[in-house]
């Protein structure tokens, strides 16, 4: 992700190798991730895995995701309306990670699905429910489990890791709220979704228009 950031452009190739690369690498980690945990007598309640009030979970998913997909979008509609200058690490990602055509489209939504249901299952599933394991308290666990979260995201640089860190705080709240991933996990996806279908609109469009104000 640091190299493809550091590039003055990222060809459709390059996008769709690293959407089809994190993909396989985010199914491989989750693969090894649920070993451990399964040799370790994890269960699937501990992972969050169990759904026992379908019709709130249900609920809670549609339209906690409807909630956070707005917001989303209103966001980088927002960040749209600022000097490309001042955008910072965002504006890097949009031109270079996010879809810029319909055929990048589709891989990239595959993308972030994946990332809804493998991250989730990897800090919100296991990580808290080690966490639990050990004896921390439920806040610490949440606090402890989103600041991993913030610094796997750390080529959004600092105030990414941030925005993340309070994404995974309400994300681990959800998993103790709902003793259940799937909010979470709907959640996550929307956020991602959103990104890659507004994030090119509003952050990328003016600049295919008019390249020459940019040079």
């Amino acid at each position: 992700m640091k190299k493809l950031l550091a590039m003055a452009h990222v060809s459709s190739m390059e996008r769709l190798a690293l959407y089809a690369s994190t993909i396989a690498f985010q199914w491989f980690a989750v693969t090894v991730v649920a070993w451990r945990g399964w040799a370790h007598g994890f269960t699937a309640s501990q992972l969050g895995l169990i759904v026992r009030d379908r019709n709130r979970i249900l609920v809670a998913s549609i339209v906690g995701a409807a909630t956070i997909a707005a917001l989303q979008w209103l966001n980088l509609r927002r960040v749209g309306k600022i000097p490309v200058a001042s955008r910072g690490p965002l504006q890097a990602i949009a031109e270079r990670i996010l879809p810029q055509s319909t055929v990048e489209l589709p891989p990239y939504l595959a993308l972030a699905i994946t990332a809804g249901l493998c991250e989730e299952f990897i800090y919100r599933g296991f990580a808290m429910a080690a966490l639990a394991h050990v004896g921390l308290q439920a806040w610490a666990v949440v606090l402890i489990s989103s600041v991993l979260f913030g610094l796997a995201h750390s080529y959004q640089g600092r105030g990414g890791v941030v925005m993340t860190l309070i994404i995974g705080t309400i994300l681990g709240s959800s998993r103790i709220a709902y003793d259940c991933l799937v909010p979470a996990m709907f959640w996550h996806s929307a956020v991602d979704v959103v990104a890659g279908t507004a994030g090119p609109r509003y952050l990328t469009r003016k600049l295919r228009a008019d390249p020459d104000k940019n040079i």
